[in-house]
């Protein structure tokens, strides 16, 4: 029998749907990303444009260079990835570096310089993240791995001669005259954690210890790594004076035990345990309380005079905005000079005050498109590995927009933490590109068509070897009884209950394979079919 190429789920046969790559979907809205990014570099001073174009030219050439880059490689290793993932994220990092320049113009500055080489680096990693990741399920192999490494890139700002101390935070590490935020990767490999203990161990963390009324707590053995994680970003919080960084950890945290577990308690035990942690670090550690008092009392004089600790830069921030209204002053016709750090850490009032309402609008927009695509490809793919990461990932993007968002509205303390894609910061530009990519990685998984037909004598040997992998693991852990049977193929792991001939085509035998490797059900209920809508 001839293979065909479809994406029916197995219980809906004549529901076959032959998913398109969209790769040339993904070239045209890029083209269009790129020319937004180069037209608003050109935008924030035309002048230049003749007098010194070699700055607009090199930017523009290392977005487009870059960019097109990453679409060849998807073209060639994925070509089922999402293809909105990329245009977004070129169009940010284009308004960006555009932005950067802007300030530059205004304060004599070169950080844009800086920030198109990081650009250049980072999509260059992203290509090889994509060319080395054929599947994404690679990464489960090293959970644990991941703890230890998220654990030793926190520390390693705490070495002497190697960690700097920057405006009383000491997240930064020097090396050859450049500093490098190693807590950026950090907050890649905790997530990669988290999705691969939770998606091993959840039956156990929801079933396993005991009862007390209507709440289950879990056995400390079972909790144990995620409570090494969680004191991880209290480290952060007392020992680098990082009241963003903890954040973003503890918020990831909370984010993706929800998502394996589905039950409300963890949010509300963990947002109770941050409230009670940060009013006890407001009383122990007076940055966390200068923090604090300039959100609350900003608008006094001595707060916005005081320094350190001060909250003029909150308060011109707020003024910039407010001067941009609607419409904005357009791009190159504001003061964000005026603000501290608007580069970095106050970019998006910067935004706000030269592209006004709609402009910051339809900026975050996109960033909540870039989540949703992310949010996409976890409800697509069939492992809970796959839906846990790519879920964590868009979230955590999500997380970092929402408080730098309320710290410059002072809807919530400033934290220094920035803005995805656009602040001038080499080592977050760098992350949030390789988030990008093992994102655009799990959606060709999610979206792949993939052969179906009568499953071979390969198959089922990759079958039976799957089966017998897994159960040597369990027993290992002490999860399954010896008794329980191991060759019943075509009802454990086909689902069918029906004779070894109709138990499974290539596709469900290989999916299944491939998509249930280590997890204890099979998944089949939560998810969707890989040529799904876009």
């Amino acid at each position: 029998m001839s293979n065909a190429v479809t994406s029916a789920p197995p219980n809906a046969p004549d529901e076959q749907v032959t998913p398109k790559p969209r790769r040339i979907t993904e070239l045209f809205l890029l083209l269009i990303a790129l020319a937004i990014g180069i037209g608003a570099n050109i935008l924030v001073d035309p002048d230049q444009l003749t007098e010194d174009p070699g700055r607009i030219i090199t930017s523009g050439a290392v977005l487009a260079g870059g960019g097109l880059l990453i679409h060849v490689v998807l073209w060639i290793r994925a070509r089922y990835a999402d293809p909105y993932l990329l245009p977004i994220a070129v169009t940010l990092n284009g308004l960006g570096l555009a932005m950067i320049h802007r300030i530059d113009l205004s304060t004599g500055q070169t950080a844009s310089d800086t920030q198109v080489v990081w650009t250049g680096l980072a999509m260059v990693v992203a290509c090889v993240v994509l060319w080395l990741l054929k599947d994404h399920r690679l990464l489960r192999k090293i959970t644990y791995i991941s703890l230890l490494l998220s654990a030793l890139l926190l520390l390693l700002p705490m070495v002497p001669g190697l960690g700097v101390e920057i405006n009383g935070a000491r997240l930064w590490i020097s090396v050859a005259g450049r500093t490098f935020q190693p807590g950026e990767i950090a907050k890649i490999t905790l997530a990669i954690f988290f999705a691969g203990y939770l998606s091993t161990n959840r039956d156990l963390i929801m079933l396993a210890g005991r009862k007390i009324g209507p709440v289950r707590l879990p056995r400390f053995k079972d909790i144990a790594p995620m409570f090494a994680a969680w004191l991880i970003a209290i480290g952060v919080l007392v020992l680098q004076r990082d009241l963003g960084t903890a954040i973003l950890f503890f918020g990831l945290f909370l984010v993706m035990i929800y998502l394996a577990t589905g039950r409300m308690g963890w949010i509300v035990l963990g947002v109770t345990l941050m409230l009670v942690g940060g009013f006890v670090a407001s009383r122990i550690f007076s940055h966390v309380s200068l923090r604090l008092d300039s959100w609350l009392n900003a608008f006094e004089p001595e707060v916005y005079n005081r320094s350190p600790g001060g909250s003029g830069q909150i308060v011109q921030g707020l003024f910039g905005l407010a001067s941009g209204g609607l419409f904005g002053q357009g791009l190159g016709q504001g003061r964000p000079d005026l603000v501290s750090y608007a580069n970095s850490d106050m970019i998006i009032t910067a935004f706000g005050e030269e592209l006004g309402l709609i402009g910051l609008g339809a900026i975050l927009c996109m960033f909540l498109l870039f989540a949703t695509r992310g949010l996409r490809a976890a409800l697509g793919t069939r492992d809970h590995f796959g839906k846990l990461l790519a879920a964590g990932l868009s979230a955590l993007m999500i997380i970092q927009l929402l408080v730098v968002i309320g710290g410059v509205t002072r809807l919530l303390p400033l934290t220094g933490l920035t803005t995805p894609f656009m602040s001038a910061g080499g080592s977050s530009l760098l992350s949030n590109w390789i988030i990008t990519a093992v994102l655009l990685a799990i959606s060709h998984t999610a979206r792949r068509p993939v052969l179906t037909g009568p499953a071979t004598d390969e198959d089922y040997a990759e079958l039976q070897a799957h089966v017998k992998a897994t159960r040597d693991d369990q027993e290992r852990e002490g999860e399954l009884d010896d008794s329980e049977p191991t060759t019943e193929l075509s009802s454990s792991v086909a689902g069918t209950g029906g004779p070894h001939d109709d138990a499974g085509t290539a596709t469900e035998v290989i999916s299944r394979i491939r998509g249930r490797s280590g997890s204890k059900s099979s998944d089949q209920s939560g998810s969707t079919p890989e040529g799904g809508t876009q």
